[in-house]
């Protein structure tokens, strides 16, 4: 059992040997009855979740898919092992550098013990490793240390492997940072000192709670591991989340179409129309009233349209992206033409939402439609060259597979997207949780932004697989060889302005690649870039007063050399993008009701389309 002896490093907390035996006692069951009944209950709830595991499998209803990408894996770290194999001086040299780490490492942690000077500990902001036992405790201590050693030249070993080629390198740094994140001591019972403690401060009963939680999530994912990341008793779409005002106005096989209701007496006479992602809810722009982009976009004067997309099944499987693109945005503005009478609109369109509109706005440009008179890109990829880690799970093999996946019940179930975009960041959105949930036994924090997050959706097959193929895979789009209603798209026929806005810190749609698909664009291109990430970079009221954005780069640059000669504004882009649409038209007209008196509103805002769970 791990404890602290009496010649502890001298920054840690004692006062002569009460403080060390204090420390040890952290460590000592007190009630060895108390913990073995725990034990055993928690073995109890152990078996529980095996067989909410096993059951579904069983029955057929679930088939596993871990063979191929563990099987990938495999064949990728194969190609880096030749690397370092095939010369017997390049394998000794690396075995080298780690054990000469491993040796300086201990080397340091023996003049601690001792009472020796030491070179001054370098302090980690991760906060996997926050309790400060990581520092004081020598054993932890050394774990950490070892972790750290192992981790940074496992990933060495990766980035200085030559010979590779450029996407079996990405995937080879993809799954190695994987593979190090979960191994950290961080996520184990018996060397993480944080769980440790807990353990023996309630003689196990937070591992009772924990592998009962475990059990309730394999259920909840039939099968799978569900994992909570919020504590989604305290949400209920419609009630205290996505509560803006406004009305159904219309609805296909396909979407619904909310039109919200105005809060100013006047508005501007073009309406804007929002295109979500079809990979989440639109609920993440009205979330609650403090961070609603859709509120605060009504209260400066706009009449706001949303689509909503469906939640597919099997009757959705053979709509591709003609289907969304016709009946979802060309119905959209059909609607809005009905509702208001107005023809020219504004448009946003929201990460894969944003890369449909766009491919719509060049089948317009061909087919002489003009309703679309700006457009607004949130954190939208056209250009897929630098598509960040989301590439890893995209080549011919990987696709096929997914295809054969959604064959059988005609879409993709949305745990797996949920799941890949979480692997994105697994230290923060996957490993944290898992610890808290299982180990420590605690319920998650209710958040929203995390209760949306693992609110996932389907992708119908014919989708999904044109996605996938036409843009990380074949980059179509970009290269003007995209087809769509039996047209070649080419973006340079778009000439209406446009404002892309990028996020700096985004992993799915990176700020490059924003930049660079902003470039193929016929018209005049605003490009903007926001601090934070994909979700925070986009979701920031001017009231929070958070994070900043970048403007007016120079004309014509490289990515680097326009964050370079760009403008720093603190807070956010939201008032920036408004002056820039009243630049486009600021012509008004008394505020609209929903429907307008054409159209007899369905059903209250958010619509039945966006409540229908996975």
């Amino acid at each position: 059992m791990p404890e602290k002896g009496k010649d502890a490093p001298t920054d840690a907390p004692r006062d002569g040997a009460d403080a060390g035996s204090s420390a040890a006692e952290a460590y000592v069951v007190k009630d060895p009855e108390a913990f073995a009944r725990n034990v055993a209950r928690m073995l109890e709830q152990l078996g529980k979740a095996a067989a909410a595991w096993v059951e579904p499998r069983e029955k057929g209803e679930v088939a596993d898919t871990l063979s191929e990408p563990m099987a990938d894996m495999v064949k990728t770290f194969s190609k880096v092992g030749e690397y370092w194999l095939a010369d017997p001086k390049r394998a000794i040299e690396a075995q080298t550098s780690l054990l000469t780490g491993y040796f300086g490492m201990w080397t340091e942690s023996v003049k601690r013990m001792s009472g020796e000077t030491a070179e001054p500990r370098p302090k980690t902001t991760d906060k996997r490793f926050s309790d400060p036992d990581w520092d004081n405790n020598p054993f932890f201590e050394f774990l950490k240390n070892a972790y750290f050693i192992t981790s940074d030249w496992a990933n060495r070993l990766v980035a200085d492997s030559q010979g590779l080629d450029e996407h079996t390198r990405h995937k080879a740094a993809f799954y190695m940072r994987q593979i190090t994140s979960a191994l950290s001591p961080a996520n184990f019972l018996a060397t993480n000192p944080e769980l440790y403690k807990e353990m023996v401060a309630s003689n196990g009963a937070n591992l009772v709670r924990g592998m009962h939680m475990l059990a309730e999530d394999i259920a909840a994912g039939r099968g799978e591991l569900k994992l909570r990341q919020s504590d989604a008793s305290k949400f209920a779409v419609g009630d205290n989340i996505a509560v803006s005002p406004g009305k159904v106005i219309a609805q296909n096989d396909i979407c619904q179409i909310i039109q919200y209701a105005p809060s100013t007496e006047t508005v501007l006479k073009r309406p804007l129309m929002i295109v979500p992602p079809w990979i989440n809810k639109f609920y993440i722009l009205d979330l609650n009233p403090k961070k609603s982009f859709i509120k605060w976009a009504v209260d400066q004067g706009q009449t706001v349209f949303v689509v909503s997309w469906v939640n597919p099944d099997k009757r959705h499987a053979r709509k591709d992206w003609e289907a969304y693109s016709r009946e979802g945005i060309s119905f959209a503005l059909d609607v809005i033409e009905q509702a208001t009478g107005e023809r020219e609109v504004n448009a946003i369109g929201y990460c894969v939402g944003g890369t449909l509109l766009a491919a719509t706005l060049a089948l317009h440009a061909q087919e002489k439609d003009t309703r679309i008179a700006s457009a607004t890109l949130f954190t939208t990829q056209t250009d897929f060259t630098h598509a960040g880690d989301l590439k890893v799970f995209v080549d011919h093999d990987q696709i096929a597979a997914i295809e054969a996946a959604m064959e059988k019940n005609g879409y993709l179930d949305g745990s797996r997207m949920a799941t890949a975009f979480n692997m994105l960041r697994a230290s923060d959105l996957i490993w944290p949780y898992v610890v808290n949930n299982y180990l420590k036994g605690k319920d998650p924090m209710p958040f929203d932004l995390l209760y949306w997050n693992s609110d996932a959706t389907r992708m119908p097959a014919a989708n999904h697989s044109f996605y996938l193929r036409n843009c990380y895979l074949e980059n179509n789009l970009a290269q003007g060889r995209m087809k769509l209603a039996g047209k070649t798209l080419k973006l340079g026929r778009v000439k209406i302005p446009i404002y892309n806005l990028a996020a700096k810190e985004d992993h799915i749609a990176p700020a490059r690649s924003a930049y660079l698909g902003g470039r193929l664009f016929g018209g005049d291109v605003t490009f903007v870039m926001a601090g934070s990430g994909h979700i925070a970079g986009v979701i920031n009221p001017p009231e929070a007063g958070k994070y900043q954005f970048w403007s007016d780069g120079p004309e014509g640059a490289d990515f680097d050399q326009w964050v370079e000669g760009a403008k720093q504004t603190p807070g956010s882009w939201w008032p920036h993008w408004q002056a820039w649409i009243r630049a486009q038209s600021d012509a008004e007209v008394p505020a609209r009701k929903p429907g307008g008196g054409k159209l007899k509103p369905i059903e209250d805002a958010p619509g039945s389309y966006v409540r229908v769970r996975v």
